[in-house]
């Protein structure tokens, strides 16, 4: 079997890393949260606020990827902290259910809005979407560059595309500043209406993780991985901070809470008729940016599971020339092209919405058990770490599993669906395990 070549450094991490957070979301969610909180001050802090959480998250997966520069990043924090068996859920899960979800409702919202501007609104939405995944799963098999080069050029427009709406702000009619304010809620309500509201932040602050995918590709995967994720997600608070500031201040509180697409409204206000047409290509762009995120970092979890020995093996081969699993990218990309022709990609991202802030309680705990361990045998001090250790740690614990606790009160049967679909993971690891046992028994 080849290895993996190390191709990519921490400017390519800290994209993968914005990349893997900026999708559609960041355009939409801002009126939810408005909804909740009914006080510009209050929705400000509350983006803040995720974005503490946010660069807690990055500073503890920079300390994880310093501590185990391991292949498989995150899917290899789960196993050597743990348990094979709790890794390969994850990775399992991953496949079947959420990266796929979340690559399909991309893809197909890509189309949504992409297909009226090129004259192709009469075309099925999936099968524009699966187009697109196979254009993209063709790229990543011509090597990690070339997948990380798509991926980052799709990132620097984004950039220039959210930067772009903060300066349509400027130009935008401003809301009345004699707008009268709401009367003061009771303080019960208020801190009620926050963690609420605090949901649908952290939803969007989430998925730096995934840089952690290709661990087994980065150049120097310790350092290089870790300052990556500190700087992605640090840009991603500024750029999340100043699209809120620019809806508040265009659309006001109430404007804002009022509708459901805050940024086309903007660039009507702006532009008039063509704002709308503005907006649609950079949703477009920003969909199709995390679309090339995610064909570019899914596949490696498959390939590392494989390499484990714990999965399908000819999930393990790498390309002679290409250097990458290009069975796995196939493979993940198959599967995303079944979701979106189903149209079940809204219903499968519902099942799972909780499972990243599951996992991300396990990877706190992870830090604090590899922290011991490592202090116990006298390891060297990792480059980077998690500040203030350990109170940030179990702070970002308490976060991600009342999240998980909000998420599972609200939506009860899709929670549990989704957590079902993951424990079905376990027995299938022990079946793969000892079929491996097997083979090693008779070699």
């Amino acid at each position: 079997m080849s290895t993996l070549l190390r191709r990519l450094g921490t400017l390519d991490a800290a994209l993968i890393v914005m990349g893997g957070v900026i999708g559609s979301g960041i355009f939409i969610n801002p009126s939810v949260v408005a909804g909740y909180l009914h006080s510009g001050t209050l929705v400000m802090l509350a983006w803040a606020a995720g974005g503490v959480v946010a660069l807690l998250g990055a500073f503890l997966f920079a300390e994880l990827a310093a501590r185990r520069p391991s292949d498989g990043g995150f899917y290899a924090y789960l196993r050597d902290a743990f348990h094979p068996s709790l890794a390969f859920s994850y990775g399992f899960t991953l496949l079947l259910v959420s990266q796929s979800g979340g690559m399909a409702a991309a893809a197909v919202t890509f189309a949504k809005y992409f297909a009226p501007v090129i004259g192709l609104a009469h075309l099925p939405s999936w099968l524009l979407g699966d187009a697109v995944i196979a254009l993209f799963t063709l790229i990543n098999c011509f090597g990690v560059r070339e997948g990380a080069t798509t991926q980052n050029f799709f990132m620097a427009l984004k950039i220039v595309a959210i930067g772009g709406f903060a300066v349509v702000g400027l130009f935008a009619p401003h809301v009345a500043a004699s707008a009268a304010p709401d009367a003061a809620a009771p303080a019960g309500s208020i801190f009620g209406a926050f963690a609420i509201a605090m949901v649908p932040v952290m939803f969007a602050y989430s998925g730096w993780q995934t840089a952690s995918f290709v661990t087994a590709e980065m150049k120097n995967p310790g350092p290089a991985l870790a300052r990556g994720m500190v700087i992605g997600v640090a840009a991603i608070v500024l750029l999340y901070l100043a699209v809120n500031a620019v809806c508040l201040q265009v659309l006001g509180i109430h404007g804002l809470a009022a509708t459901n697409t805050p940024a086309a409204d903007i660039a009507r206000l702006a532009f008039g008729p063509i704002g709308g047409g503005i907006m649609a290509a950079i949703v477009a762009v920003s969909t199709l940016g995390f679309l090339s995120n995610q064909m570019l970092v899914s596949p490696r979890i498959y390939f590392q599971m494989a390499a484990d020995g714990t999965f399908f093996p000819w999930l393990a081969r790498v390309h002679p020339r290409t250097r990458v699993p290009i069975i796995s990218i196939a493979l993940q990309g198959v599967i995303a092209m079944i979701v979106a022709a189903s149209g079940s990609y809204s219903q499968v991202l519902n099942y799972v919405t909780n499972i990243d802030f599951l996992f991300f309680g396990f990877a706190a705990i992870a830090l604090i058990i590899l922290r011991r361990r490592d202090d116990a045998i006298g390891a060297p001090k990792p480059a980077i770490s998690m500040p203030l250790y350990p109170l940030t740690p179990i702070i970002f614990l308490i976060v991600a599993w009342s999240i998980v606790t909000a998420v599972l009160l609200k939506s009860p049967v899709e929670s549990l669906i989704g957590i079902g679909l993951l424990l079905i993971g376990i027995p299938i690891y022990f079946l793969f395990a000892a079929s491996a046992r097997r083979k090693e028994r008779l070699a």
